[in-house]
């Protein structure tokens, strides 16, 4: 003779059988709110409002200096670019540089992880809009005042100190809101 079933082993496998369903729903939901809420992408730099760290770069290509943090402290503010010539977003902000250069923009370029010759290959197809470009082969400058990729642009006051960054190429769009950053910094 079989035991009788009760209720309780009833419900118990009711509950079984929905089980699956409701996390099933519980992952859908999950996934659309990452969906409809993505994180930010772009990871902001703790040195804005810093100054810069102490470094001394080697030049990057051979008619332009290198730079060390002692010549962003020159009075005037200035735009630190890190690019590199394997970056194509780099390759797409390159007018841009060169207008703000002719808007009398002073803009220092950090080459990461590069060589001199790929380096002075890209600025030949480009353009060159730097005043000076200093050689970050391990990325040290980089990663020390906050930049996580490239291309990526910083605005320096006149005392060394970073005011804001810019993650990406600058577009075309982007150029007043920069030339208002240094104004900013000027004061």
């Amino acid at each position: 003779m079989s035991d009788p079933v009760t209720s309780a082993q009833v419900k118990t496998a009711r509950w079984a059988l929905w089980l699956p369903l409701v996390l099933f729903g519980a992952f859908v939901v999950l996934v659309l709110f990452g969906l409809l809420r993505p994180a930010e992408r772009e990871v902001r730099s703790k040195m804005i409002g810093k100054p810069l760290p102490e470094f001394s770069l080697q030049p990057a290509i051979a008619d332009r200096p290198g730079f060390a943090r002692a010549d962003m402290a020159t009075g005037q503010p200035r735009l630190l670019n890190i690019f590199a010539s394997w970056c194509i977003p780099c390759a797409v902000e390159a007018p841009q540089l060169l207008a703000l250069k002719q808007a009398g923009v002073q803009i220092d370029g950090v080459a990461i992880r590069d060589k001199r010759e790929d380096v002075e290959a890209f600025l030949a197809r480009h353009g060159n809009p730097f005043a000076r470009i200093g050689a970050d082969n391990v990325s040290a400058i980089q990663f020390a005042i906050g930049s996580s990729g490239v291309p990526e642009s910083f605005v320096i006051d006149g005392k060394g100190v970073i005011r804001y960054q810019h993650i990406g190429e600058i577009r075309p769009e982007h150029v007043p809101v920069i030339l208002e950053k240094l104004q900013e910094a000027g004061r």
